[in-house]
């Protein structure tokens, strides 16, 4: 077992938060601590240090309930402004995911298709206060004799709203390029032919996963920075792996830990969740999420101070070999380099974008440490870890 010269409890951080006595800092600015004052004393110096992503996260979605009509209805199908929603839960649940596309729409039947309105836009709708046209269709019991409800309303005329990721916060993502002779449309955006453009996913040195490697202050029940209101840590997320190859500072060099969210969609804004379209893929949701890390010792000193230039993924060809199933990394790239704009590989210079917005990731993180500091967002600590590396 480590020993570390620092110690502090959840409990010590979270009491100076609510004396206003607490030092909170983003994970830009922690980076510039530690390179000045070294790990211990950064440790010493600060309590909390604050992350943040704004990026399209596919596994995402609400669970709504619409309350009872009269008579009442067993909904056995539902639409949200004419986007399917699963009604498989009980009479008036559903489920209403980020990437489902409006009934009707021509899809990849006119390439590339535009994918105007799907899931992703509902849910921005519903939290902007908007009005959305509810469809409902039952089968008819004794109990629940109606068939048909088909009604205007907003979020506030919702029983319930709750926002539930299953996959969120991708500990690191792929770059993607494309090899073959034609221009491809992704979930990574629009890929030029012959390695035209490359593309990426991460806001780097403030995504919460790369300030927390090991996983060691983010687990069930970690409170967070969800759509522009406090959520929670609910699961670790689907395709979770941490038994992936990493650096010697523990960072994960490809896709790795993921996490689960949770919260409610009616405190939540449309600044933080937003719906997209990608054109000839499909819809998806911009989704704003900020992590807190407590600094309990020099070990999370030190890796709050993660940089870009020691951060790498892998590079993948999302022409042939992704879509084949046998992608193969044809190269490594740090995310210090992604974000100047252009790479090398293959001995040829590569433009770089990313999907994610790294000025909205450095807002969230300067905003959850504005609510810390304002004693608004106390830390939560977590009742149960996330699976990490097999030893």
């Amino acid at each position: 077992m480590k020993r570390h010269k620092v110690h502090k409890s959840y409990a010590e951080i979270n009491e100076r938060i609510r004396q206003g006595k607490a030092v909170v800092v983003t994970a830009e600015e922690m980076i510039d601590i530690v390179e000045r004052h070294g790990e211990v004393e950064a440790a010493r110096r600060v309590d909390v240090v604050t992350t943040g992503t704004f990026s399209p996260m596919c596994s995402s979605g609400a669970f709504i309930n619409f309350g009872h009509s009269s008579p009442r209805i067993k909904a056995h199908r539902v639409w949200l402004n004419d986007v399917p929603a699963y009604a498989g839960l009980a009479a008036v649940d559903c489920y209403i995911g980020a990437t489902e596309v409006a009934e009707g729409d021509p899809l990849n039947s006119v390439y590339p298709g535009e994918f105007n309105y799907g899931g992703g836009h509902v849910i921005e709708d519903l939290v902007a206060g908007n009005v959305i046209r509810l469809r409902a269709e039952g089968y008819g019991t004794d109990c629940y004799p109606a068939r048909k409800v088909e009604k205007n309303i907003t979020i506030q005329d919702l029983r319930d709203a709750v926002l539930f990721n299953p996959r969120n916060c991708y500990q690191n993502y792929s770059c993607a390029v494309n090899m073959s002779d034609k221009t491809i449309y992704t979930y990574m955006g629009m890929l030029r032919p012959r390695m035209g453009n490359a593309n990426y996913a991460t806001s780097g040195q403030l995504s919460p996963l790369f300030n927390d490697p090991y996983y060691r202050t983010i687990g069930v029940g970690t409170r967070v920075f969800l759509g522009g209101a406090q959520g929670f840590v609910a699961w670790p997320g689907t395709q979770h792996n941490p038994n992936v190859k990493r650096g010697k500072n523990g960072v994960p060099r490809e896709g790795a830990g993921t996490l689960a969210l949770i919260g409610n969609l009616k405190e939540m804004s449309p600044q933080w969740l937003v719906g997209a379209s990608m054109l000839g893929y499909g819809v998806s949701l911009y989704v704003g999420v900020g992590i807190p890390i407590p600094i309990l010792d020099e070990e999370m000193a030190r890796y709050t101070a993660v940089k870009d230039e020691d951060i790498y993924t892998q590079i993948y060809d999302y022409g042939m070999d992704y879509p084949k199933g046998t992608a193969r990394s044809l190269g490594e790239v740090s995310y210090k380099e992604l974000r100047s704009g252009q790479i090398v590989l293959n001995g040829k210079k590569i433009y770089t974008a990313p999907l994610s917005s790294y000025y909205k990731a450095r807002e969230i993180a300067h905003l959850l440490k504005e609510w810390i500091e304002e004693g608004k967002f106390v830390l939560g600590e977590p009742q149960m870890p996330l699976p990490g590396p097999t030893p």
